[in-house]
């Protein structure tokens, strides 16, 4: 099956990538450099969040992955990757002939937030759902896995801080089940291949769930620190997120105390994962090696 990703370039797009190979697929991927790091893919320069090289790209396709996804806003806004990014697919794919799209939102994307995160992927899967195509939306929490950002910079960076402490936001009870990206890329390549996904959306978690304490602790511990953790009151973190260059943003912190969890019954019965535990990955994230 020929299959085109937009955002194949990715964390997240690099491991579907891999994946779909894998399985025996001829995988394009479209990428605003027009180049990616893995040779059998077939990469095309377009932007979909500008609505460039969408034609090319899904003509002759038979499946369309949307990976495409921002976690802060600079050079691209939420509202233009996924949004406008999902509209122009969707449009180029019923100009095309195309059916199949594979659609990737978020775990907690709803209306009604504080986050404009959330309310962007909700509105993105809005369109998918009212596109007529024969769609299926994915809905992962946070993702780790190799050139991952949240543990692998974020986590890792705070830990490293030049800081006799470790800062952790307010309590730091608010809950995650971090997701394996390998699951997550093998639940989309099955779903090909199940008719019956057509329709769906699936939370995809990991098979633990962490509060955000533990998940500082863990990354800690792996890298061998000694240091403290100090909870500081949410406003300083509010306070810190409106300065230029902040490490967090407002609206990732919105998401953090929002915590991203859910409940693996409906994916674990569609498909068939490894459901890999994030402390086997842990080290190969952090450049550390394990006991």
């Amino acid at each position: 099956m020929r299959v085109v990703l937009i955002g194949g370039t990715g964390f997240l797009g690099t491991h579907v990538a891999r994946a779909l190979l894998a399985a025996g697929h001829e995988v394009w991927a479209l990428s605003r450099r027009g180049r990616g790091p893995l040779q059998e893919v077939r990469y095309l320069k377009g932007d979909a969040a500008r609505n460039q090289g969408l034609a090319e790209a899904v003509t002759g396709t038979d499946a369309v992955f949307y990976l495409a996804g921002i976690i802060r806003e600079g050079e691209q806004s939420f509202e233009a990757v996924h949004v406008e990014g999902v509209r122009s697919v969707v449009a180029a794919m019923r100009e095309a002939g195309v059916r199949r799209l594979l659609h990737v939102s978020a775990l907690g994307a709803r209306r009604g937030t504080r986050s404009r995160y959330f309310e962007t992927k909700a509105k993105g899967e809005a369109i998918v759902r009212e596109s007529g195509l024969e769609w299926t939306i994915f809905r992962p929490s946070l993702v780790f896995g190799e050139g991952d950002e949240f543990f692998g910079k974020i986590l890792k960076g705070l830990v490293r801080m030049p800081l006799p402490f470790i800062p952790l936001v307010g309590s730091g009870d608010y809950p995650f089940r971090p997701v394996w990206a390998g699951d997550v890329a093998e639940a989309m390549v099955q779903s090909l291949r199940k008719p019956e996904t057509i329709g769906e959306a699936y939370d995809l978690v990991g098979p633990r769930e962490y509060t955000y304490r533990e998940l500082v602790l863990l990354v800690r511990d792996a890298l061998c620190s000694r240091k403290p953790l100090l909870s500081l009151p949410v406003g300083f973190f509010a306070l810190l997120a409106r300065l230029p260059g902040a490490p967090i943003t407002r609206d990732q912190l919105y998401m953090l105390l929002m915590g991203n969890t859910g409940d693996p019954g409906k994916m674990r019965a569609a498909f068939s994962l490894e459901w890999r535990p994030l402390e086997a990955e842990l080290p190969r994230i952090l450049g550390v090696k394990s006991a």
